[in-house]
């Protein structure tokens, strides 16, 4: 059975930088897409950024160029390097595992920005 711990989020002022962790159990993490994806209060779940098992990499236009995220397969683990954040970059912040024919999701991490 597939586990995604997260942890990292918290309270930073707006320009402020929080680096993001999910630790994955299970199988196939070396194949696996991982990805991050955010959701703000009264707002649908959103995609932020994914990376593949071959290292490609996909951002949602709002954090191109403020986020990083990247993974160490040793570890199991993928991260996102969060810069120049905005308040409305708070929401909770939740990892995917991605292989075929499942999804795994993480219980989801507050991050906060204040203005």
């Amino acid at each position: 059975q597939v586990q995604l711990v997260e942890s990292g989020g918290g309270l930073v002022q707006a320009g402020g930088s929080l680096r993001l962790s999910c630790a994955a159990s299970g199988m196939f993490f070396r194949i696996a897409t991982m990805g991050w994806y955010r959701q703000a209060p009264g707002k649908q779940r959103e995609l932020v950024a994914t990376i593949t098992g071959g290292g490609d990499e996909n951002y949602a236009d709002a954090v191109k160029g403020r986020f990083t995220i990247s993974r160490d397969n040793s570890k199991n683990t993928v991260y996102l390097q969060m810069n120049s954040l905005k308040p409305e970059d708070t929401g909770v912040y939740y990892c995917l595992r991605r292989v075929p024919l499942s999804d795994s999701w993480g219980q989801g991490t507050q991050v906060t920005v204040s203005s």
